[in-house]
């Protein structure tokens, strides 16, 4: 099987100056098979359990505190609470209109830190403005889980400029040991390989992390505010399209998983201010030539490095969702990296030791399915895994 599936975007344009192309898509739609029996998992046995099924193409899972139950989210628009033992599925009412085209949609969740006081769920989302062109959006909304519905729902901030493509929105959500609010953005399928590329042009918000306040206001230390060149909003640039993040339990430190062109994935340690090269440095290729993006990253001293990546000729893997394993169910993957891949179709297991990454025993390597995201249940320890299908599971892994 082909690692993408080529989808033609036509008439990519932008506000202003910005330029662009058709380009294939790195986030082909698969076929998801259901959850049954065991399987091993570093030689040790791993029983692997249907949650829910039945879900449309399901973009990210979030346990609420109690564990009883589950947020999920829903490309084609929806966010539905699971009943985690019976799988029973609810809609929540009150989620905003999408943009539910290509790889856009209803993408991630994050609680606030102190939920259930404040109640706050904050969602990323693809939306649509009058002309047809569109862009990722930050809301939050308040959550009444019994009632499945948000009780109030507003948006925080509109990365931009909206761009005429269904392409590389990123888009995930996290709360940093700062209290922060940090946003992936993507590229948006930009291909002028080139230092003009929107990703290293830090007047737009595109190809970049993204730190605001809870409220979606701008923070002071921001690297960027002193700078008239620059948008106040942003953390980090250099980057294609991000598609998970998750925060070090012992660092602090925000990791992301990045999509490559052809090959060229990777594995990052978000700094701030900081330049991840794309295009001008990077470790993939372009697709169908094979040719070289720019200069490999060891060879200018203005970018940061991936801690890990899938390089040109690899076959990539290309890495969604991830989080470290902090659970008590598998003590032996304690403090590893844990990402879902989508045309690799499995979930792999990364050992970490500061700045090193190495790849451990795949997971699910047999099912044949895309792995969006994977979360660990807090309650349990178990291993929480959302299938990309547009008739989908959420699996569970625990020991058998």
């Amino acid at each position: 099987m082909d690692r993408r599936t080529f989808l033609a975007v036509s008439g990519l344009t932008a506000a202003g100056t910005l330029a662009g192309c058709s380009a294939p898509s790195d986030d082909q739609q698969g076929d998801g098979a259901t959850a049954t029996a065991s399987g091993q998992a570093d030689g040790s046995e791993t029983a692997v359990e249907t949650v829910a099924d039945g879900l449309e193409s399901p973009w990210s899972v979030t346990p609420l505190p109690d564990g009883s139950q589950l947020l999920v989210t829903e490309r084609v628009g929806r966010v539905v609470v699971v009943d985690s033992a019976d799988g029973t599925i609810t809609p929540v009412t009150g989620a905003p209109s999408v943009y539910a085209s290509g790889q856009g949609g209803m993408l991630d969740a994050a609680l606030h830190p102190d939920f259930p006081d404040p109640a706050w769920v904050y969602l990323t989302y693809s939306k649509a403005n009058d002309s047809g062109a569109s862009a990722t959006h930050l809301g939050r909304g308040r959550l009444n889980a019994a009632d499945a519905q948000f009780e109030t729902f507003e948006q925080l901030h509109v990365a931009e400029p909206f761009i005429d493509s269904d392409g590389h929105f990123g888009s995930r959500v996290v709360f940093g040991p700062d209290g922060l609010v940090y946003v992936t953005v993507g590229d948006r399928q930009f291909k002028d390989f080139g230092p003009d590329h929107v990703a290293q042009d830090r007047t737009n918000e595109l190809g970049t992390t993204l730190r605001l306040t809870p409220s979606g206001g701008i923070p002071d230390a921001n690297p960027f505010t002193d700078d008239p060149d620059a948008v106040d909003s942003i953390f980090s640039y250099g980057h294609r399209n991000a598609q998970g993040m998750t925060v070090h339990p012992d660092t602090g430190d925000i990791w992301q998983t990045e999509f490559g062109e052809q090959d060229g994935d990777e594995i990052n340690i978000v700094e701030r201010g900081a330049n991840y090269g794309w295009p001008v440095a990077d470790e993939g290729c372009t697709y169908g030539s094979g040719d070289p993006i720019g200069v490999s990253h060891a060879e200018r001293d203005d970018v940061v490095a991936p801690v890990y990546s899938w390089d040109c000729g690899s076959g990539g893997f290309p890495p969604s969702g991830t989080t470290f394993y902090t659970g008590d169910a598998f003590t032996e993957w304690t403090g590893d990296l844990l990402v879902g891949g989508l045309a690799s179709q499995y979930l792999a297991r990364f050992t970490v030791d500061g700045r090193t990454v190495e790849e451990a025993t795949p997971l699910l390597a047999d099912r044949g399915w895309r792995i969006r995201d994977v979360v660990v249940e807090p309650e349990t320890g178990h291993v929480l895994a959302a299938i990309d299908s547009s008739d989908a599971p959420i699996v569970r892994l625990r020991p058998a």
